[in-house]
């Protein structure tokens, strides 16, 4: 039985890992920032580098689609552990963050789509 994708999964969370703990020693900070996040973002950059350059095949592509896929709820399901309460009483310093970071990405969302192939729904957005 072969699992695909899996080792590229591995590679790219262990960069990422290795990356937060990298800005963790840089910013002083005593743990890990962004390491998931940036193993998700190497996996999807990875993937479509790979993609492009005809490196893998249609069932190692379906499987880093597979992990990739399955990052997200993994990236959900830590985030739930850590201690918001203790993070929100400390200081409002990650309420701020929190909420520049989501407007951020809101305003990108238009930005991002005007280099999207899939012209398909973009009338109706347009009207």
């Amino acid at each position: 039985m072969k699992i695909y994708g899996v080792a590229v999964l591995a590679a790219c969370f262990i960069a990422g890992q290795l990356i937060g703990d990298v800005l963790g020693m840089v910013f002083k900070f005593d743990g890990n920032i962004g390491g998931v996040g940036f193993g998700m973002l190497l996996l999807i950059l990875f993937g479509d580098a790979m993609k492009k350059k005809n490196w893998i095949d249609a069932e190692a592509e379906s499987g880093i689609h597979f992990w990739s896929g399955m990052y997200i709820p993994v990236v959900v399901a830590m985030s739930s552990i850590q201690n918001v309460k203790a993070a929100l009483s400390g200081g409002w310093v990650a309420l701020v963050v929190g909420v520049v970071a989501t407007g951020f990405c809101f305003m990108l969302i238009p930005l991002l789509s005007k280099f999207s192939p899939n012209t398909e729904n973009q009338e109706t957005w347009n009207n």
